[in-house]
């Protein structure tokens, strides 16, 4: 199918692309355009101006500031899973978009357009709550920052505000801890049925601090603070992760559909936890 008519315009800088968004209500952001474009063609979105910021300088980089790593939104999935500042610091992220979709779609999205989505299946989100990662939301009025649990709000809704865009994404650097992702991807999409992210920091077997971040199997990433309170303190081993997992499943919302029913993405839940937590704390 093909889409509904829209003016295209291609922003030259930040400033230009707010510029735009405020001339037309019914504008949308293009950046790698991976998810708008097929909600186009099957007119789920019908903008009437794609605004382009795929190109602008200001939103790209990967760098380290003091303790943060900081990643601009026009980041693509590639350069996200071939950065040697990621792997050597934030392992998980590389882990996470080297399972995005196939090379073509990895060459094009973005992560700033990928979180912005919000897709309730999409990796990144569970990976950036473990990581208590932080977006700048910026606006013609300035910027704010928010947390990726906070961020992350409904089905394909986020805190993003008319006129705000993502423009970076902060991570703390995590000496000293462990991290994983694990997910069962539809066979067909590559998109998470379930996935969780974990960062975890443990001395002599003991679980010290944990967080866990859930996709795919509700209606939008959350945090799994029953399975983080299960695990912090105790000592840890695959009966102990296995039995923490169950409480996984006590999740608001779980999706179903023809691939994968609620009580499928349950049991799905508890593997796929168990799995991500076992490989954090490096239990054979």
């Amino acid at each position: 199918m093909y889409t509904s008519e829209f003016d295209y315009r291609r922003a030259n800088t930040l400033a230009e692309a707010f510029e735009l968004l405020a001339q037309d209500p019914e504008a949308k952001l293009l950046a790698g355009g991976h998810s708008l474009i097929p909600a186009m063609k099957l007119r789920l979105a019908n903008p009437s101006m794609l605004v382009d910021i795929s190109q602008l300088s200001e939103l790209k980089g990967i760098g380290l500031e003091g303790e943060v790593i900081t990643i601009g939104a026009m980041v693509t999935h590639r350069n996200i899973e071939f950065s040697s500042l990621l792997k050597s610091h934030l392992p998980i992220l590389p882990e996470a978009a080297s399972l995005i979709g196939d090379p073509a779609v990895r060459n094009k999205g973005t992560i700033g357009g990928a979180l912005a989505h919000a897709d309730p299946a999409a990796d990144y989100p569970a990976v950036m709550i473990a990581l208590d990662a932080s977006f700048k939301l910026a606006s013609p009025n300035g910027s704010r920052v928010l947390r990726a649990e906070d961020f992350f709000q409904g089905l394909f809704e986020t805190a993003l505000a008319e006129g705000e865009i993502l423009s970076e994404i902060h991570i703390p650097l995590r000496a000293g801890y462990q991290m994983a992702y694990e997910k069962f991807a539809h066979p067909a999409s590559r998109y998470a049925v379930v996935g969780v992210g974990v960062l975890m920091k443990t001395a002599n077997g003991i679980c010290q601090d944990i967080r866990v971040g859930l996709t795919g199997a509700a209606d939008y990433a959350r945090r799994l603070n029953k399975v983080e309170d299960a695990l912090n303190g105790q000592s840890l081993s695959k009966t102990v992760t296995q039995t923490a997992s169950q409480d996984a499943v006590d999740v608001d919302s779980l999706l179903s559909d023809n691939f994968a029913p609620s009580d499928y993405r349950q049991h799905l839940l508890t593997v796929i936890c168990s799995r991500a937590l076992n490989r954090a704390a490096q239990l054979s």
